[in-house]
């Protein structure tokens, strides 16, 4: 079954919030060899300016595996995940993520293409903080390779 087309535009439903917690961020840092001490350390976050550890950049992918998990299952997709790798990837930040902030995440699929008998699904997570503010979008482009 190909990838169903009219996905194109979809806005699922937000995500529960997800509370960014103080260890999970060290061992994410960990996790990818940053070596900042703003990621490790609240005294070097506050003494950098931040009310404590800083996310590495790329940490937004915790939040956004919520909401593609949403778009992996949804029946009408037509996306088999055995067939699924990861193409590209980018974020687009407002400001940078910290402990305790309190995530919402919503998904917006942004463009779907075919190539090759294969299809790239575009998929944006557009994360809010508590009080509404955008802080990043977590951009993803899905390959569902076709058949043989």
């Amino acid at each position: 079954m190909p990838v169903n087309p009219d996905l194109q535009g979809r806005i699922f439903p937000p995500t529960d919030p997800y509370l960014v917690g103080r260890e999970k961020i060290r061992e994410f840092a960990r996790a990818v060899y940053a070596t900042s001490a703003i990621n490790y350390d609240p005294g070097a976050a506050r003494a950098a300016g931040y009310p404590d550890v800083v996310a590495p950049p790329t940490f937004p992918v915790v939040v956004q595996e919520l909401t593609l998990a949403q778009l992996l299952a949804e029946p009408d997709a037509g996306i088999d995940f055995t067939r699924v790798v990861h193409g590209d990837q980018k974020f687009s930040y407002t400001r940078p993520v910290v402990a305790g902030d309190e995530l919402t995440a919503t998904l917006t699929v942004s463009s779907i293409k075919t190539l090759g008998g294969n299809s790239m699904i575009t998929a944006e997570s557009t994360m809010v903080d508590a009080d509404g503010q955008h802080v990043v979008t977590a951009i993803s482009t899905l390959v569902v390779r076709g058949e043989g």
